[in-house]
């Protein structure tokens, strides 16, 4: 979505909507088994949560199908929907990407688009960024943090900002268990031929908008095969992410190492003094993440860090967080702007972000007036004042947090 990547701090605030669905702290887990079939035990929520927690694989490659259904209406949006290989498309339609993983420093993405491909690579301290319909390629080189365990520092995010991967969306959803999540299991089931188990997180509170998520674990591996976010409003899943086929042989290494193809564009990235300070939870990370830093603009020309405007907030907890993010005046001119994103209108036309917030309708209460977007599984509001509230949440939790 243009309105939400064109601007650094919108950018970052539209995968953290996702981010705070389990805000909070512990978890409840219900006694229930999964129904075992005939090559899998039985086992507790808490028996497989230990199991997930405790997998470790040599290494993975498959293929992974994501379908985001939103139930968001036109936006100007860049980079299309189902079959682009834009890496901003993936809030909507749906999306195939090969996976090759050798341990935390060596990870390859790659979207494939009916037009084009984009991927990125990690291998080691070098990271690639490539487009083939842009022909352009970025080359990060991340700092020596002389060699830390495991190499977690660096664990490289999905390119969109958001968990792309099923170990990804599973890894951040289970890490934010919290009182308000119930944890079940449910019957077993089939992803990619192999035998699961299904973990079901189920929110305590009302107020959310999402009804359920549902995450399949390899019988075998105990590896995160599908995940799926359910919304209170619709019976398809809102969101999901799951291998259509997946192989736990050790990747050939060639699959790490990127050679830019004659013609290509490359932009060197020097990436330091990063911190993560200020960032939701007010924790200061030792090893901060340059990749995610990278991705809402904190680099500029000369690798400093910066963010413009106020850092986003959480307001709340549990599954009805709300970010509350405070627009600087020069986010909210380019919003304004005639020049803004172009998007397709009701009728196939081309309208600007400032014609589709003026589209959206006109709300007002106590805390006072500004434009509301609805989906499925995400509300946002913008206030006339110049702050934007975002969670998967229902209206009235917005105003709520508006009004504090």
């Amino acid at each position: 979505m243009t309105i939400f990547t064109t601007h650094p701090t919108l950018r970052w605030s539209a995968p953290v909507a996702a981010a705070v669905l389990l805000g909070g702290g512990g978890m409840a887990l219900r006694s229930a088994s999964a129904t075992g079939a005939a090559d899998l035990p039985p086992l507790t929520a808490k028996q497989l949560l230990v199991k997930v927690q405790q997998a470790r694989v040599e290494g993975l490659s498959g293929t992974v199908v994501e379908n985001a259904d939103l139930g968001l209406p036109a936006l100007p949006i860049s980079g299309g929907g189902s079959g682009s290989s834009k890496l901003s498309s993936l809030l909507s339609g749906s999306h195939t990407m090969r996976v090759w993983t050798d341990g935390s420093e060596r990870i390859r993405l790659s979207l494939l688009g009916t037009l084009g491909e984009s991927d990125v690579i990690r291998n080691g301290n070098d990271v690639w960024l490539w487009s083939s319909a842009d022909h352009s390629a970025t080359h990060l080189t991340l700092p020596d943090r002389g060699g830390a365990p495991g190499g977690e520092h660096m664990r490289m995010p999905a390119p969109s900002g958001m968990a792309m991967t099923p170990q990804q969306l599973a890894t951040h959803f289970l890490s934010a268990v919290k009182p308000s999540t119930e944890v079940t299991t449910n019957n077993t089931t089939t992803v990619a031929g192999r035998s699961a188990y299904e973990l079901v997180l189920s929110p305590r509170s009302s107020g959310s908008l999402i009804s359920s998520v549902r995450i399949a674990v390899d019988g075998t591996t105990h590896v995160p095969l599908r995940v799926q976010v359910l919304s209170t409003k619709a019976t398809k899943p809102a969101f999901e992410v799951a291998f259509s086929s997946v192989d736990f042989g050790k990747p050939d290494a060639a699959q790490f190492r990127f050679n830019p193809p004659p013609g290509t564009k490359v932009e060197q990235q020097r990436l330091s003094g990063l911190t993560m300070r200020g960032m939701p939870g007010g924790h200061a990370a030792s090893h901060p993440n340059p990749m995610a830093q990278l991705k809402k603009g904190a680099v500029g020309k000369h690798g400093a860090a910066t963010m413009p405007g106020a850092r986003p907030q959480i307001v709340g907890s549990g599954w009805t967080s709300v970010v509350k993010v405070p627009m600087s005046s020069q986010m909210l001119k380019g919003l304004g702007g005639s020049h803004g994103a172009k998007g397709p209108g009701p009728g196939g036309e081309s309208i600007s972000a400032a014609q589709f917030l003026r589209n959206l309708p006109h709300v007002n209460g106590a805390w006072g007036s500004g434009r509301l977007l609805q989906s499925n599984v995400v509300s946002a509001l913008l206030t006339d004042s110049g702050t934007l509230y975002v969670g998967a949440v229902t209206p009235k939790v917005l105003y709520a947090a508006a009004g504090k």
